[in-house]
């Protein structure tokens, strides 16, 4: 743990909306005008957590689960409703000077570039906004197009680039202030393979060079696995898990597979277990993980087995059983 403490202190975070409710129809829209009804969401509920300096967590959920909007109260755009929140000893809805020179808030569907400029006019506003002394801005700024690989993306207006090469700019644009704490929601959403694995790449190296903390929600289980080796579940608004990535398996995989290689691949595997998967004489089976063992020695016993491997689920299946399990 760090001398210094935590770089982010949650503790009771709660965010309730007051969102307004009629019934369809005409007379139910005039009757609202003189007699409006509201109803209470509570989109974030008594969440507790503390990160340290220099971490990667993930920070996992379905749609709706409170994701953003804990990110927005953490950045300060929304105030919380309840509790106590601590960015770098600051707190977020203050929006104070200091603060917001060291964080950053990347959201994958949210352009911050001017649509119609070259990327490097949006840097240079940025560069005024945070009152970058020009030396550490070119330093910070031909660092960046480096490692993202943009130098001939940089001078084409926005609008021209593809979603790939824009999202690469506008993290260049929010990371030219050097900030010690990354807020990343979903930024290799609608991403191709090979412009997401670049992605995390520079995440990961920005990470090593700089000190940064991060905090990133994604559902591409590739960018968890290959940056975080903390997860935090959230469903419903409260926390479901807390904890190791490789710890979430052992807590909420109830099932591994066995994968087995036949060599009479018509034998019926059926009473093993559920079959997820048989090409010719390999199949893929999932079991009950305290029976494993069990079922692996029955299959080594009864059938012509030539290989077979056990493994834990996918950690796509692990989250959504998580998920189902927090419903």
């Amino acid at each position: 743990m760090s001398l210094e403490g935590p770089d982010i202190v949650v503790g009771g975070l709660t965010k309730t909306f007051v969102v307004p409710e009629r019934e369809a129809g005409l007379k139910a829209a005039a009757r609202s005008l003189f007699h409006r009804r509201h109803r209470e969401v509570r989109a974030v509920d008594q969440i507790s957590f503390t990160i340290e300096p220099g971490e990667v967590v993930g920070f996992l959920g379905p749609n709706g689960a409170g994701k953003t909007t804990t990110l927005k109260m953490l950045s300060g755009l929304l105030f919380p409703t309840i509790g106590r929140v601590s960015v770098l000893d600051h707190v977020p809805s203050k929006r104070e000077k200091d603060f917001l020179s060291r964080i950053t808030l990347v959201m994958g569907n949210r352009n911050q570039l001017q649509w119609d400029l070259p990327a490097v006019d949006s840097f240079e506003m940025n560069r005024a906004i945070y009152r970058i002394p020009r030396p550490d801005f070119e330093r910070a700024r031909d660092e960046l197009v480096d490692l993202l690989e943009i130098g001939d993306l940089v001078h084409k207006p926005v609008r021209n680039l593809s979603l790939g090469e824009r999202m690469k700019a506008e993290i260049a644009g929010a990371l030219l202030h050097s900030p010690r704490i990354l807020f990343l929601d979903e930024p290799t959403i609608g991403l191709d393979i090979g412009m997401q694995k670049r992605i995390r790449s520079f995440i990961a190296e920005y990470n090593r060079r700089n000190g940064a903390t991060v905090l990133l929600t994604s559902h591409y289980m590739a960018d968890v696995q290959a940056l975080c080796k903390r997860v935090i579940v959230i469903h419903h608004g409260t926390i479901l898990f807390d904890g190791q990535l490789s710890a979430l398996s052992e807590r909420f995989g109830t099932h591994k597979t066995i994968e087995v290689t036949l060599q009479d691949p018509s034998v019926s595997l059926d009473s093993y277990g559920e079959v997820i998967s048989r090409d010719a004489d390999k199949a893929r089976i999932s079991v009950p993980r305290a029976e494993t063992s069990k079922i692996a020695a029955r299959l080594l016993n009864d059938l012509p087995v030539v290989d077979l491997t056990i493994e834990d689920l996918p950690i796509e299946d692990v989250i959504e059983q998580t998920f189902a399990g927090g419903s």
